[in-house]
């Protein structure tokens, strides 16, 4: 009994267990029926380093999600194709997956080249092709609405490298990039950011996608030619570590230098196949997608180092992950999400029309329905991924934060951030930088330096600009050529000078100038003209006049001074002496009214007051005296006498003001009598030193005694002067008439002399100061 109770126990147990395994088992499967399965395309280049990663970062978004979310009802099925570097294999790969497997959509490629036929290709199929790594701008003036970039473009981060260099004070750059899409694409966005910042790309360097060591160290010794020391490079990492181990060979990671990296380099400078080696990087600074850290973030990285040494011989501390892993497992997430929300009713294709004159198989392509409420649902997702917040506007992600990266020794040092909205960060202090303020800090340059770079250097095959300077023996003013005793080089000043190097600090690039004396014994500038075309001279700096004849050798700047030739004369010495001078400002009209007008006031105010005025009373002679006494006296001061009648006041009230306005009046002619008899020219009239045969002064060397000539005057008549104490020398011994001259001359010798001469009409139309240059367009090295 009880050994068949012991058999029926077992046998009991062994039909439970078999039940609940089999209610398992219909679970299991009664849930992957349900769960509908969405055919999705990966094409990446499966050799590469970067797409091993990313592959693996994919296959662990599939498992975290659906993990999380055992209850949606859809299931992402990863269909993987292998590009092989190639742009035509990637097309090749998209087509098979649209039109062999129908995928709902395309994850990749890695590459901006490969990335534009695929867009093109989606567009036909209506299929979503979603790319986390194809970075180049111009792949969105295609237009595509199937296109979503999971990705910030290159042209987000110009800003941040702007921003960079205007804080340092640089105003050149030299852009090195690669000879393809990606490089070329960046160019545009570039210079507008700089030029906003008064920065310039003065020069570019175009380096071949498969370029080898000659080729490279072809350009390298290009840029050291170069004059401008800031170079900003954007090219994939494989070629800039090749790139930067040639500069280090040839020198140009000593001090001096500047390089600057894009986030395209920074990004994925230890995800490739050379190792995170920075030995040719020291120094150099770069721009790089800002992540957030967090816990989920940093299980994320543990997990996915023990998943990728189990699948590649690679050990996971041999790479780091960087923005586009983490955007490849985000994509993921995002499209799975987008997938549950979408209607998978339209989960087909539609059979093209077929065209006898179109046997290709893109005129057979078939169309999804599925894809625009694929794309719509994708466009609606949000949520906080590994990288930061997955919000799409307009398919691509929104500009973002960028880290500031100094390369020192083994380490990405994060010396500073770029934000759109604050600007440059000093990491330390997390205070907003100003130009000429806290930048960064500190910064290690290359060479180990801890000065900042000025931004140029004189090229090691370069020359200087040949400037020359006339000596002068007057009008130092405008230009004073002395040599420095101790170093005996030339060091011009005056105004002239200070004009042409304000001028040089505005070029877009940098000129040294080497200031080279122009000697000669009657000051000819004609001659110092001409010495510039003949070669001895690239530039002239001085008090140079722009003239026609010089035009036919030399070319001239625009003028900086003011125009013409005009005539400076002594003023009359007209002091009046006579006595009676006080009489002109007025007529004798005037006098004999005014004196009428005093008596008759007397007369009125007698009248009205005598008989009720003691004043006014007396004898006759009393009461003339007193009647025109107090007429007289309203001019200087109030009256003894009292006005008693109302009628008398109003008639003194209104003489007071007549009295008023005539001393006014009388005053003010007065003066200005003494005053302009004093500053009457002498001479008034050109023409009327010629026919007196006068004399007239010239600044010796000019261009004036041939004008004079020209006008009339004979060569005798005509003085040469070398400096304004000549100039008045000339007119106080009575030598000289008059004086012709330049403008700005004249009004030198005026300001010193200002009560001695007057400048008169007419004047002779020139064009101005300016400066000379070789007549074609003058380059140097650099």
């Amino acid at each position: 009994m009880m050994n068949s109770t012991k058999s029926f126990n077992s046998n009991f147990m062994g039909y439970f267990v078999l039940f609940v395994w089999g209610f398992v088992l219909m679970e299991v499967g009664f849930g992957q029926n349900q769960a509908t399965e969405i055919k999705v395309g990966v094409v990446l280049d499966l050799q590469t380093l970067f797409s091993k990663i990313c592959l693996t970062s994919m296959n662990m978004s599939l498992s975290d999600f659906y993990k999380k979310h055992t209850d949606y009802t859809t299931r992402l099925a990863i269909h993987v194709r292998d590009s092989m570097e190639d742009v035509v294999q990637a097309s090749a790969a998209a087509l098979d997956l649209i039109k062999n497997e129908e995928v709902s959509a395309i994850i990749g490629p890695r590459s901006s080249m490969q990335t534009e036929f695929m867009i093109r290709l989606a567009n036909i199929s209506q299929v979503p092709t979603i790319t986390f790594s194809a970075t180049c701008p111009s792949l969105t003036s295609i237009n595509s609405p199937y296109f979503v970039r999971a990705t910030l473009d290159d042209s987000s981060q110009v800003r941040a490298i702007a921003a960079i260099i205007k804080s340092f004070g640089w105003r050149n750059v030299v852009a090195v990039y690669v000879d393809n899409e990606f490089g070329k694409g960046i160019m545009s966005y570039l210079s507008d950011a700089l030029n906003d910042v008064q920065a310039f790309v003065v020069n570019r360097c175009l380096i071949p996608q498969d370029a080898n060591d000659d080729q490279i160290l072809k350009e390298l010794y290009k840029l050291m030619t170069m004059q401008t020391r800031v170079f900003v490079v954007h090219m994939p990492p494989t070629l800039g570590f090749r790139f930067f181990q040639k500069a280090r060979e040839i020198g140009m990671m000593e001090e001096g230098y500047v390089w600057l990296l894009t986030d395209g380099v920074m990004n994925l400078i230890k995800s490739n196949e050379r190792g995170s080696s920075f030995e040719n990087m020291q120094g150099v600074l770069g721009v790089r997608s800002h992540i957030t850290k967090s816990k989920d973030l940093e299980d994320f990285r543990l997990r996915w180092k023990k998943t990728f040494e189990k699948k590649n011989s690679l050990k996971g501390d041999d790479v780091e992950l960087n923005i586009f892993v983490l955007r490849a497992y985000d994509s993921i997430t995002a499209l799975a999400m987008a997938v549950e929300n979408t209607n998978i009713k339209s989960l087909w294709y539609d059979n093209p029309i077929a065209s006898a004159n179109n046997k290709t198989d893109l005129g057979t392509l078939k169309v999804s329905r599925y894809g625009p409420s694929l794309l719509e649902a994708l466009s609606n997702v949000r949520f906080k991924g590994l990288a930061g917040e997955f919000k799409l506007v307009n398919r691509q992600f929104e500009l973002s934060a960028f880290e500031v990266i100094n390369i020192i020794g083994n380490e990405e040092r994060i010396i500073g951030f770029w934000r759109p909205g604050n600007g440059l960060v000093n990491a330390n202090s997390n205070k907003t930088t100003l130009l000429g303020g806290e930048r960064f800090g500190p910064v290690i340059w290359p060479g180990k330096s801890h000065v900042v770079p000025k931004g140029w250097e004189i090229p090691t095959n370069g020359k200087m600009l040949r400037v020359g300077v006339p000596v002068k023996k007057g009008f130092l003013n405008f230009v004073d050529a002395k040599k420095d005793p101790i170093t005996n080089e030339l060091t011009p000043t005056g105004y002239c000078i200070d004009v042409f190097e304000a001028a040089l600090k505005k070029l877009h690039y940098s000129v040294i100038p080497k200031y080279i004396a122009f000697v000669s014994p009657d000051e000819n500038y004609d001659e110092m003209v001409y010495q510039v075309y003949n070669g001895t001279y690239d530039a002239v700096v001085g008090d140079v006049t722009i003239i026609a004849n010089r035009s036919l050798y030399v070319d001239f700047t625009l003028p900086y001074t003011e125009s013409g030739v005009s005539m400076m004369v002594p003023l009359k010495e007209n002091r009046n002496k006579n006595t009676w001078v006080f009489l002109k400002p007025w007529s004798l009209d005037l006098w004999v009214t005014t004196t009428c007008f005093f008596v008759f006031i007397g007369f009125i105010v007698w009248i009205l007051e005598h008989r009720v005025n003691t004043d006014f009373r007396g004898p006759p002679h009393h009461q003339i005296g007193t009647s025109f006494w107090f007429a007289f006296s309203t001019m200087n001061f109030a009256h003894r006498e009292k006005v008693v009648s109302n009628l008398a006041r109003f008639v003194v009230l209104v003489w007071c003001f007549v009295v008023l306005v005539l001393i006014q009046s009388y005053t003010a002619n007065l003066t200005s009598f003494l005053t302009v008899q004093r500053f009457q020219p002498e001479v008034t009239n050109w023409k009327d030193l010629i026919k007196n045969n006068e004399y007239v002064g010239y600044q010796r060397g000019t261009f004036v005694g041939n004008l004079l000539e020209s006008q009339g005057f004979q060569k005798s008549q005509l003085k040469p002067f070398g400096s304004a104490e000549e100039c008045d020398e000339l007119f106080s011994n009575g030598t000289i008439a008059a004086s012709f001259d330049e403008v700005a001359y004249l009004k030198l010798i005026l300001s010193k002399n200002c009560s001695r001469y007057a400048m008169v009409e007419p004047t002779f139309k020139t064009a101005g100061f300016g400066f000379i240059s070789i007549p074609q367009e003058f380059t140097f090295d650099g």
